[in-house]
């Protein structure tokens, strides 16, 4: 943690107060509770899972896709904190299929369901195919998981939204912002709450979990020198995600609260702290040929060539925020964490459109990535999408 804190330009926990204060009503809550995690074994997931198995709930299960990340959650698990005398149970299961319909009938009993399932990257918006399976992950599996939720009863649904969602301009982030529609149209009927995330820190696919794999692969650093995002470190998003989760009011978004202790850092500046820390000198190089010729030869005269260019792909946001200058806040209620407070504001023909069109779509099994940017202006008219046609994919 302290040397995530260090590359991150931070020196202390970013909601340690904020825990320290509800600490108590906080293990009660958790003590007494059944848990439902969904998509539970990716980076944010396994950080929620801890922040909740440390606590000792009455019962914990975790759904996820990915039985190899299953699996090393629970050896970390077992690891780091042994047993609780509840139920811990882990299931290899996609959200979307019948095999999970027929594990929520099986019981679906639970207080809390915390949905962290996503598709996260903005490279995913690239072809039309992955395009919609974001927008079924990011927006239909979270309407199917609430319907379930609120027939069986369940006290809270959590689900996880994105810093993209406010004034978004790529699909990934105005994705979000349309879920985020519909959960207001299903606070009506079940308590529902939700937070917008600054970056994870070496989170799984994150550009920092990449410089761990290109110092193991002998490869070069790239990273763009015209972006500063802000960080919190893995257990400080499943830490939001719980606040947001227990504390949260409905229709509650929660944020990291913007203070000294949480500011801007460019990926160039954390690159070239993190290539010290590992004991090379960085490299400037101005190719990517350069920068693969010299990944050769430079680490064993403790330098390594690194490649910092200026943003110029799709959906590449220049600043970061967390809320837009319409949304309503709570900037009191707690030390570094922010609130959105919302009423159930929403366009019942919009939603229902939406829906029946991306259906209609599926059904003739082709689509085009027009056709789905169409139906995201229509939703939200002041998106502010610009398709350069070069993404991420096209850049080392």
């Amino acid at each position: 943690m302290e040397q995530v804190l260090d590359l991150i330009g931070r020196s202390s926990e970013l909601f340690h107060d904020d825990l320290d204060r509800h600490r108590i009503k906080l293990k009660a809550k958790i003590l007494e509770s059944n848990f439902l995690v969904i998509g539970g074994a990716g980076s944010i997931g396994q950080a929620v899972v801890k922040e909740i198995f440390r606590r000792n709930p009455k019962k914990l299960h975790v759904v996820d896709i990915s039985e190899n990340n299953l699996t090393e959650l629970v050896r970390d698990i077992r690891s780091s904190f042994g047993y609780i005398n509840g139920e811990f149970k882990t299931f290899a299961l996609d959200i979307g299929s019948i095999e999970y319909d027929a594990f929520i009938k099986s019981d679906g009993k639970y207080d809390y369901v915390l949905n962290l399932s996503a598709l996260k990257h903005v490279r995913s918006e690239a072809d039309p195919f992955t395009l919609m399976r974001m927008i079924d992950v990011n927006i239909f599996n979270t309407e199917k998981t609430i319907k379930q939720s609120i027939d069986n009863g369940v006290r809270k649904y959590f689900c996880v939204s994105t810093d993209k969602a406010a004034n978004p301009i790529n699909m990934m982030g105005a994705s979000k912002r349309i879920m985020e529609m519909f959960l207001m149209r299903r606070s009506l009927d079940i308590n529902i709450s939700t937070a917008r995330f600054a970056n994870v820190a070496f989170s799984n696919g994150s550009l920092l979990d990449g410089f761990n794999r290109r110092i193991e692969k002998m490869q070069p650093i790239a990273a763009p020198n015209d972006i500063k995002r802000y960080f919190v470190t893995s257990q400080e998003s499943g830490e939001l995600c719980l606040m947001s989760c227990i504390f949260g009011e409905n229709r509650d978004i929660f944020f990291p609260k913007l203070s000294e202790a949480l500011h801007l850092v460019s990926f160039a500046d954390i690159a070239v702290k993190y290539l010290r820390d590992k004991g090379y000198e960085p490299y400037l190089c101005s190719t990517e040929d350069e920068a693969r010729r010299l990944s050769k030869t430079l680490p064993e005269q403790g330098k390594w060539p690194c490649l910092f260019t200026k943003s110029d792909t799709t959906g590449e946001k220049d600043f970061e925020e967390f809320f837009t200058g319409k949304e309503v806040l709570d900037m009191d209620r707690f030390e570094n964490l922010g609130v959105i407070k919302n009423t159930p504001e929403f366009d019942e023909d919009k939603l229902g459109n939406f829906e029946s069109t991306i259906k209609k779509l599926k059904s003739n099994l082709s689509w085009t990535k027009k056709q789905l940017v169409e139906q995201f202006f229509i939703m939200i008219p002041e998106f502010n999408y610009e398709d350069k046609d070069k993404y991420l994919d096209g850049k080392m």
